[in-house]
């Protein structure tokens, strides 16, 4: 366990936290340096788009971000492997449910590699904890949440008295009348007002089933994250992200679980990322407009610059795919990293440091912390880096950059890309 934080280090970090609508002070919930986080990985029935990898970056900004304020950071990152999708999908194809869904998780592997996303060397699979989800579906049964019915298990939640409280769910919409919603999703509903599976009984020559403590069946997607959260991290973590779709019943009805148990509240800080829009129109297969790494990597001609445009909107703000937008983001970056060499070439410079330079390199530094502490500011961190290294450019050509004050600005350049990896 890392020491404890000191008292005038703990504002550093501001996130904009979805179960309170406030941006508040960062602070770890065991008063150290230790942070859990986790992330919602891919549902591997089909390949990630470009909407999902969006999410899957401003989380690996926060993790590296955590990592460069000087926290010990724990993440998990999850598979879902076994679903309604991937089930339906596997047989209309005539395939296993594991030749599916392990080219999609591969591919994972291989695109957050070329966008320089680092992932956890485990990652937890439904297919994977089942045991953990048994064991906590158990636990619901035995503390009067959940309950049985013709072979499967459900999840009352009128039994939780702070059920979509992420949300701010009106529950006295919610009908007193049993309703059960047996799918994992239903297409087109927000929300399924009744109670939602959790064990999915085997039913007549049903191909993919455990044989478990509470019989033959296999968890529903509402107990898988749940499953692997606390086989993984516990009951308790500090922050939890995902994309603005998981704010309609997936996470809500992880805290309806977790808390349930567990009875203290799972994750303090909650992050959600928005949409990646194509020519202003949400990304969907109905529209046939879905882009996918490849197509964005056509676009911008780099990783490098496909990681940027992504990354460089704020998390919380629609980012919308354009030939027009892509090309002045790509203008920006380039002229960013030509500064970074021409500060980095300033082999040239005076020998003795005139001290001019100080104030700009303090200016890159400050600049970019500030911002990423304002909720993940990477545009204000950009834009304060590119300010400032347009003043140390101008130096350069004036002859009053010194060698030792360009080797330092190149320093704390490259320690600042150890949070973006853009260079």
């Amino acid at each position: 366990m890392s020491e404890p934080i000191p008292a005038t280090e703990r504002s550093g970090l501001y996130l904009t936290n979805t179960l309170t609508r406030k941006k508040e002070p960062f602070a770890p919930r065991s008063g150290n340096r230790d942070v859990k986080i986790f992330t919602c990985g891919p549902s591997i029935y089909s390949r990630p788009h470009i909407g999902n990898y969006r999410t899957f970056l401003y989380e690996d900004l926060l993790v590296r971000h955590l990592g460069h304020l000087g926290y010990e950071v724990e993440r998990v990152i999850n598979f879902t492997d076994v679903e309604d999708k991937s089930v339906a999908r596997a047989e209309k194809k005539g395939i296993s449910n594991e030749e599916l869904t392990e080219p999609n998780a591969e591919k994972f592997r291989e695109e957050c590699d070329i966008l320089r996303i680092t992932l956890p060397d485990t990652i937890p699979r439904s297919s994977t904890s089942v045991d953990q989800a048994v064991k906590l579906i158990q636990i619901l049964i035995e503390k009067g949440y959940a309950y049985w019915h013709e072979g499967d298990v459900f999840y009352d939640p009128l039994k939780f008295p702070e059920f979509g409280k992420l949300y701010g769910l009106d529950m006295s919409r919610w009908p007193r009348k049993k309703v059960r919603f047996r799918k994992d999703t239903y297409a087109g509903h927000r929300w399924n007002l009744g109670d939602f599976i959790l064990w999915r009984g085997r039913k007549g020559d049903d191909g993919i089933f455990w044989d478990t403590e509470i019989g033959k069946g296999r968890p529903a997607w509402n107990i898988q994250d749940p499953a692997m959260i606390t086989k993984t991290l516990g009951y308790e973590i500090d922050i939890a992200c995902g994309g603005i779709d998981n704010i309609y019943r997936h996470h809500d009805y992880n805290i309806a679980v977790i808390e349930a148990i567990s009875g203290t509240p799972f994750a303090v800080y909650w992050l959600h990322g928005e949409h990646v829009l194509v020519d202003g129109k949400k990304m969907s297969k109905s529209k046939n407009n879905e882009i996918f790494l490849e197509d964005l990597l056509e676009k911008c001609g780099s990783p490098a610059h496909a990681r940027f445009f992504l990354i460089y909107r704020h998390y919380r703000k629609k980012l919308n795919l354009s030939e027009k937008n892509i090309s002045e983001r790509l203008d920006r970056f380039n002229d960013f990293r030509r500064m970074v060499r021409d500060i980095e070439d300033a082999s040239d410079g005076p020998k003795d440091d005139p001290g001019d330079a100080r104030p700009a390199i303090d200016r890159l530094v400050d600049g970019f912390r500030g911002h990423m502490n304002d909720d993940l500011d990477l545009p204000g961190a950009f834009d304060a880096m590119h300010a400032a290294l347009a003043d140390l450019v101008a130096l350069k050509n004036e002859g009053r950059l010194g060698r030792e004050a360009a080797a330092t600005a190149s320093a704390e350049i490259r320690k600042i890309d150890e949070v973006l990896r853009i260079l």
